[in-house]
């Protein structure tokens, strides 16, 4: 499973001209799944996202985490994180078929909650525009084969 987290000051999807999911201060996860992937990478890498410190303290170090900020998440589905770019044409055949990767992202979304986050979600598989004020900005790439 892989994610790139971007800390925002806002974020938003776009689905055919309809505001999906909108949040404020926080993360906007785009989120990668692997057809090996199962509930236990979702709960590994809820947990360290979730955990990670990277909002600014009253010193102006990356000391705070996503709860102590009061941050929000919106997590969007990007089966492209596992393109193979051996050629000039990306393929995708790493990526979990959606019999796999909907639950799993699904799973995602209710774990990020279930911590006493405010989620908001693109839909999988959908043709999304994806906007975001990146806050630093500050982008980290998590792999849970990396964990």
């Amino acid at each position: 499973m892989r994610a790139v987290v971007t800390r925002v000051q806002e974020a938003s999807v776009v689905i055919d001209g309809i505001v999906n999911g909108q949040i404020k201060q926080g993360f906007l996860i785009l989120l990668g799944i692997a057809p090996e992937d199962t509930e236990k990478e979702v709960i590994k890498l809820a947990d360290k996202i979730c955990g990670t410190r990277v909002f600014e303290d009253e010193n102006g170090k990356m000391n705070l985490n996503l709860e102590t900020v009061g941050g929000e998440l919106l997590i969007v589905s990007q089966f492209t994180l596992f393109a193979d770019l051996k050629s000039r044409r990306p393929g995708f055949s790493a990526a979990a078929k959606p019999s796999i990767a909907i639950p799993l992202y699904e799973q995602f979304i209710k774990e990020c909650q279930s911590k006493g986050f405010h989620v908001e979600h693109g839909e999988f598989g959908a043709d999304m525009k994806v906007s975001s004020i990146n806050d630093g900005p500050v982008t980290l790439l998590f792999d849970t084969d990396h964990l």
